[in-house]
């Protein structure tokens, strides 16, 4: 199992996971945090969020391997469709309005805002930014460097996803030196965060004798954010070391009270797995995640590892189990017919491939919003099938009926055998049958497909499902290339079948825009790969996005993850409930308790610190 994580989108959904005020004021009282349905959990004077340790000390360094595909970077601008930055440049180096703790969902409290105050009407939001703020040349944060951050990233050079986040998001008005308001198209219960949960920057970062490049001309110009890090020592194709700001203009506030401990946090980079692993063996860096199961099970092994000097953990979380799937791209002819697509769903043996290629290591996955309050069961309510009533004959039929299940070779008259025969006979309906030794439509078109990937690894957990569809007369390749070209052939939408690990959330919203909205499928670098282009998706999409009640968005969550799913956008892979970790021993000790909604990088770089030998500027 691999995790494919294109430029900053996953950073951007987790930012944008919807966060809404308390209560809403109507006297002009502006609150210290959001809480998207309900309390928040930490009152206004909390001293420090519960899973820090606030008497952290400051120092040392952690050593991280880049969780990203890419084996090296071209630019620090992270916000920019092309090229790559290097992993981790957004969390540690720029801050938005509000921070979202790592205990609690749908929730986040001020950061580079003091408070916040939505209009009784939900029309308008206004942040008023702390006076201490500072970027790393020392200036202050302004309401102009808010709006100038805002007006870049809706810009046409920036990557096409901030555009369509905001895009209900009417404009920014600068009300004085350090308050800034957002209006809105409509209510919307969670336009609130989005905003909030912008990345700010200088109006000054990539300033020429006074003059301003255009966006995407910024490359390698030194960032020029709020956060507790900078770029410090860079090796190109290597590594790139974060150094902490001691100057860092937050670290007395309550959200960011026992963070940022490190003085460095070193980035290393690997050209492929192997070599991580090893390098990992050899102690070149202190901790990493894994991914595969057949790495966790028999390669996590060594005399490190016998004398105790790596540690190899799970830690069970509560976060989203998302939706990991085979994105079959509809735009192109074989791929048009949802029979077709089916057909290819029911050729994947997924059961034999957790007992044989992964150690029964992984659930599948079974829709949009697993492990979430949002997740679809069984038959739909009367609300959810109102919602698909003003659809039906427009959208599958089978979205009335029960949730859709993956396909199985386990239970009673379970076999792939009977899954082949069912291909078949939806294959047929479709206008595809077997002869001449191929499966071929009308025209005698033999059906061949593409599935593109960046690793040649890819191929061991993509070899079954080409010998099943071989028995089908299906030609599927498997094409390798390299991480820069794939990504451009991703942008392009040049490819029939890709597999991306498409993060989850608590709290869908706006986001859902750009991987499954009709605009989004004609936009170059979105992230709508199937090309779903469906009025009735798209309805739901817009009632998730301005959902009043709680209830209203579960409803319409569910509907779409029906229409989706029975839609067969998607071939639904596997999941992980647990963080798997190998870390050095000498930070056992330092480390603080699990949140339960946290990334495994983000929770090490932000609460984890250093041994005191560390500090003495000894190695532990």
């Amino acid at each position: 199992m691999h995790v494919i994580l294109p430029r900053s989108h996953s950073r951007l959904r987790a930012l944008c996971a919807a966060m809404v005020m308390v209560a809403w004021s109507t006297s002009g009282w502006a609150a210290h945090g959001y809480a998207l349905w309900g309390d928040l959990k930490y009152a206004e004077g909390f001293s420090h969020f519960d899973y820090v340790n606030p008497e952290a000390p400051k120092g040392g360094e952690l050593r991280l391997v880049s969780n990203q595909r890419l084996s090296t970077f071209d630019k620090y601008n992270p916000f920019t469709l092309k090229g790559s930055p290097p992993a981790y440049l957004i969390d540690l180096l720029f801050e938005p309005l509000l921070a979202a703790p790592m205990d609690e969902t749908a929730s986040g409290y001020g950061l580079l805002a003091l408070d916040v105050d939505v209009a009784p009407d939900r029309l308008s939001v206004t942040f008023r930014l702390r006076p201490e703020a500072r970027f790393h040349d020392g200036s202050p944060v302004e309401a102009a460097d808010v709006k100038h951050s805002f007006d870049t990233l809706r810009s046409a050079q920036a990557a096409p996803q901030y555009a369509s986040v905001l895009a209900d998001v009417k404009s920014l008005e600068v009300v004085d030196r350090l308050t800034v308001r957002f209006r809105f198209l409509q209510p919307n219960q969670e336009l609130p965060l989005t905003v909030g949960s912008i990345p700010v920057f200088s109006r000054k970062w990539g300033m020429v004798d006074g003059k301003p490049k255009p966006f995407d001309q910024i490359v390698t110009d030194t960032p020029l954010g709020s956060g507790p890090y900078k770029i410090g020592p860079v090796r190109f194709g290597r590594d790139i070391t974060y150094v902490r700001d001691p100057n860092y203009w937050g670290r007395n506030l309550p959200v960011r009270k026992g963070t940022s401990n490190f003085d460095r946090i070193t980035v290393r980079i690997y050209k492929d797995n192997t070599a991580r692993l090893e390098a990992l063996k050899a102690g070149e860096f202190d901790f990493m995640s894994f991914y595969s199961a057949g790495d966790w099970a028999r390669r996590v092994t060594g005399r490190r590892f016998d004398r105790g000097e790596l540690i190899k953990q799970e830690f069970p979380h509560q976060q989203p189990s998302g939706f990991q799937s085979y994105f079959l791209n509809t735009r192109r002819p074989q791929l048009a017919d949802p029979r077709v697509r089916e057909a290819l769903g029911l050729a994947v043996d997924y059961d034999w491939m957790n007992r044989q290629l992964f150690y029964n290591g992984y659930p599948r996955v079974h829709g949009l919003f697993g492990n979430t309050a949002c997740e679809a069961k069984g038959l739909p309510s009367a609300a959810e099938t109102a919602l698909l009533e003003r659809w039906r004959g427009k959208i599958p039929d089978a979205a009335f009926g029960a949730m859709y299940e993956p396909p199985t070779t386990v239970g009673e008259g379970e076999s792939l055998r009977n899954n082949l025969r069912r291909a078949r006979d939806l294959l047929s309906a479709a206008g595809w049958t077997y002869r001449d030794g191929a499966l071929r439509n009308a025209q005698g078109q033999a059906m061949v497909l593409t599935y593109l990937d960046s690793r040649e690894g890819g191929i061991r957990t993509l070899g079954p499902w080409i010998a099943n569809l071989r028995k089908l007369g299906i030609v599927l390749r498997f094409t390798s290339v390299d991480y820069a070209l794939y990504q451009q052939r991703m942008d392009r939408y040049d490819f029939d079948i890709m597999t991306m690990n498409a993060q989850g959330t608590h709290n869908p919203g706006q986001e859902l825009m750009d991987m499954f909205g009709s605009k989004a499928a004609d936009t170059e670098g979105a992230f709508n790969f199937s090309g779903v282009k469906s009025p009735a998706v798209d309805d739901l999409l817009r009632r998730i996005v301005s959902a009043g009640t709680r209830d209203d968005l579960l409803t319409a969550c569910r509907a779409l993850d029906r229409v989706i799913m029975h839609s067969h956008y998607l071939i639904p892979q596997w999941t992980m409930t647990a963080h798997r970790l190998v870390y050095n021993a000498w930070l056992t000790q330092h480390k603080s308790p699990m949140p339960p909604y946290a990334r495994a990088e983000q929770w090490a770089m932000g609460t984890w610190w250093a041994t005191p030998l560390q500090l003495e500027g000894r190695k532990p």
